[in-house]
């Protein structure tokens, strides 16, 4: 590290306040300087002593403690990244609707960089419409969310809402820290990235399609971005804007998409094929429009080329990430297509209910991988399934596993 950066970490009244003293001393291991800032609730779990203690500096709780200075609008101007961990319902819905009633609400207000947030919270108060509202508003902002995980909480029950770890909190935050220095963990590699639809003609009016916005895939561009890669993306008709600065290729067919990631695959480390490629088309499109009064046409269709498996038969291919979006028993048909496919990551997304999936902010999704480190099945934003992806593609470009060089 060059020179120290400094990180505002801001503790709510959570049990899991204890889990930050462990985060505080991670960042100042790698040379960081830690600011906290704690909430009144959050002291009755841990004292601030101890974060004085473990990052050499004053913990700040009130905005009264220094009378004549303005101390929100200080800390917020020396820091380079806030992370708030934990988080919890009340602290996430205030920095949702701007609300400043104590040090640290003033604070995150006034602060104009990266903001990473790591929920904890009874599952009930997760999954609560009134929270998932709150948390799809600051994804929106460019709020990065960390967790939560899966397993045990207070008074013994189990569920959604466990403070991620430490590590991998501190990760994030060395992750954006690197990115604005070009040295984020996908610093010098190069991701393909393919998102959105494809439309196979009938004529020249109608087509073959589905419903995919591409959420998904920008969702992933944008992380890879953040993350320090350099990024070529391969868009379908209908797909929300990209980053900016992204290479971007624009395709309407499935044949259109396979010569677009062809072409865009020397050098690359990694592919995601976020889209929804149809897996028909009909096999003599009509040069003219065809006509109602002309009675049903037969429409004859042949399958479109499947990019996925092409990629993984190849002996030099990168590391290799599919989707597959089912309707029933999807981590069964999720495993069948990462065998089929030879890819080393296949994203296995529960569609056609709502809330989830194409056009959704959530995805329902189990992370299936070829050396069988899975994730079941379970809710996530698009922006932390794209954290996760990218997790693993970073991990194994790192160790040199599976399709990675």
């Amino acid at each position: 590290m060059d020179s120290p950066r400094r990180v505002l970490l801001g503790v709510t009244g959570g049990i899991a306040a204890y889990k930050a003293a462990h985060l505080a001393r991670l960042l100042v291991a790698v040379g960081h300087e830690v600011a906290v800032v704690m909430t009144e609730s959050a002291t009755r779990f841990v004292g601030p002593d101890t974060f004085a203690a473990l990052t050499g500096r004053p913990t700040h709780v009130s905005l009264w403690e220094r009378p004549g200075e303005i101390l929100h609008v200080r800390l917020a101007h020396e820091a380079e990244v806030a992370v708030v961990a934990p988080a919890t319902a009340n602290a996430i819905a205030k920095l949702a609707m701007g609300i400043a009633d104590d040090l640290l609400s003033a604070t995150l207000l006034e602060f104009d960089g990266q903001l990473v947030v790591a929920p904890a919270m009874h599952s009930g108060m997760w999954g609560h419409p009134a929270t998932r509202t709150n948390v799809e508003l600051l994804i929106a902002r460019g709020a990065r969310f960390v967790g939560p995980e899966d397993g045990p909480l207070a008074h013994g029950d189990e569920g959604v809402g466990r403070l991620a770890e430490p590590e991998a909190i501190a990760r994030a935050v060395g992750d954006i820290l690197g990115a604005t220095h070009g040295r984020g963990d996908l610093g010098g590699r190069t991701i393909v990235i393919t998102a959105g639809p494809t439309h196979e003609p009938i004529d020249p009016v109608r087509y073959i399609g589905n419903r995919s916005s591409g959420k998904m895939g920008i969702a992933i561009a944008s992380e890879a971005v953040r993350r320090g890669a350099d990024v070529r993306l391969v868009v379908g008709p209908g797909t929300q804007p990209p980053p900016p600065g992204v290479a971007t290729t624009q395709i309407s067919t499935a044949e259109e998409m396979r010569e677009a990631v062809l072409t865009a695959l020397p050098g690359a480390d990694a592919v995601i094929m976020a889209a929804a490629v149809a897996d028909f088309r009909p096999k003599l499109p009509a040069t003219d429009k065809l006509k109602k009064d002309d009675g049903t046409p037969e429409l004859g269709l042949e399958p479109t080329p499947d990019i996925l498996q092409e990629l993984g038969r190849r002996p030099d291919r990168p590391f290799l990430v599919g989707f597959a979006a089912e309707t029933g028993d999807v981590e069964r048909y999720g495993r069948e297509k990462l065998r089929r496919k030879g890819a080393d990551l296949v994203i296995a997304n529960e569609v056609g209910r709502p809330g989830t999936g194409f056009g959704a902010e959530t995805n329902r999704a189990a992370i299936l991988a070829s050396g069988g480190d899975d994730v079941g099945l379970r809710d996530w934003t698009k922006a932390e399934l794209a954290a996760v992806i990218l997790d693993r593609v970073a991990g194994a470009l790192a160790d040199g596993v599976g399709g990675a060089r």
